[in-house]
């Protein structure tokens, strides 16, 4: 089978030809359908992540069960399914209390083991979940990630019925996000981003688009709440100035969700911007196989649309993967891409 590989940190990703892949004993073989691409893996091909090479990477996979091993009764070959990237053991404490995202003998695909940029894959039969009728493969590919990200995020938030989110960058992460705090209650939602085209798209998507070219992002915030702020933000860009800024705009308890991977440094007064407001600064770490059936079902049941999140489809080829890569690096107008493997 073909599969399009990182072979150097901070090289091209190249094709290559590899043996198809055979189910064990608890495992399936599916036909990858799409794949999306992702800004982590535009990381892992610039060396910010330490991967072990070579690596087929691609983490968000929809595609068709080709294969089922022993031991495997709740699938079938032939049914559609969309892949849950995180592997993990299920049975320790901290799979059981906290999340598989924190077994310590898990892994990734597309980081820890070989993804999805590939005509095939192999996995634990408990990976794969139904894609329902109506829901494409496109979509249920870029949900793995960038959706259920974002759904984890709101989710730790304790978002309310009635409460007020930012979304401070609307890319790929922000369109769904603004998507989930409308399904999940919220009464008012703010874009803040510095790209008019995303601006005009935020709109679109029924969110309150805030320009911070040349107004900080917690002035944007609070003008727009006539000072009020809001209870939740949800940092999407990395950029410490705009993490800050969403900190300063929240309410008294208000929430600010870490989501990006890529912020590195981040400075505030604890007095005057947490103390005092008793704001709360909080982490996010990936999601959960649980709240991935909860999103399908939410596609399934049109209150999340995500088919105009995708807006570049790519061929299954390396030259143009890299170019995708390429854009997210520079900085791309496009919201979600995925590769048409097949």
């Amino acid at each position: 089978m073909q599969a399009i590989q990182l072979v150097a940190p901070s090289q091209p990703l190249r094709s290559s030809d590899d043996a198809d892949p055979v189910p064990g004993a608890g495992e399936v073989v599916v036909d990858v359908h799409r794949a999306g691409i992702c800004h982590t893996d535009a990381h892992y091909r610039g060396g910010i992540t330490n991967v072990e090479l070579p690596r087929t990477l691609g983490h968000e996979i929809a595609g068709v069960i080709s294969a089922v091993g022993s031991g495997v009764t709740d699938l079938r070959e032939g049914q559609r399914v969309a892949l849950h990237y995180l592997t993990s053991c299920g049975t320790c404490e901290r799979c059981q209390k906290y999340g598989e995202q924190f077994c310590p003998t898990g892994g990734m695909l597309g980081k820890d083991h070989d993804g999805g940029y590939a005509q095939r894959i192999v996995i634990p039969a408990v990976n794969a979940i139904p894609i329902p009728d109506g829901v494409s493969s496109d979509v249920a590919a870029i949900m793995m990630c960038s959706t259920a990200t974002a759904y984890h995020a709101i989710r730790l938030a304790s978002l309310q019925k009635g409460q007020s989110v930012a979304v401070l960058g609307f890319g790929g992460l922000g369109v769904s996000a603004v998507q989930l705090a409308r399904a999940l209650g919220a009464a008012e939602v703010y874009a803040v981003d510095v790209v008019p085209e995303k601006l005009e798209l935020a709109a679109q998507f029924g969110a309150t688009p805030l320009d911070a070219r040349e107004t900080p992002v917690h002035k944007a915030i609070l003008g727009a709440t006539n000072g009020r702020g809001v209870d939740v933000t949800l940092e999407l860009t990395g950029n410490a100035e705009v993490a800050r800024g969403g900190l300063r705009s929240l309410t008294p308890g208000g929430r600010l969700m870490i989501v990006a991977i890529n912020l590195r440094q981040f400075e505030f007064n604890p007095f005057a911007d947490l103390l005092v407001r008793e704001r709360h600064i909080i982490g996010c770490s990936d999601h959960t196989r649980a709240e991935l059936v909860e999103l399908l079902d939410l596609a399934a049941r049109g209150e999340i649309d995500l088919s105009r999140a995708i807006t570049r489809s790519v061929p299954f080829e390396a030259s143009a993967v890299n170019a995708a890569l390429d854009d997210l690096e520079k900085g791309s107008g496009h919201l979600r891409s995925v590769i048409a493997v097949q």
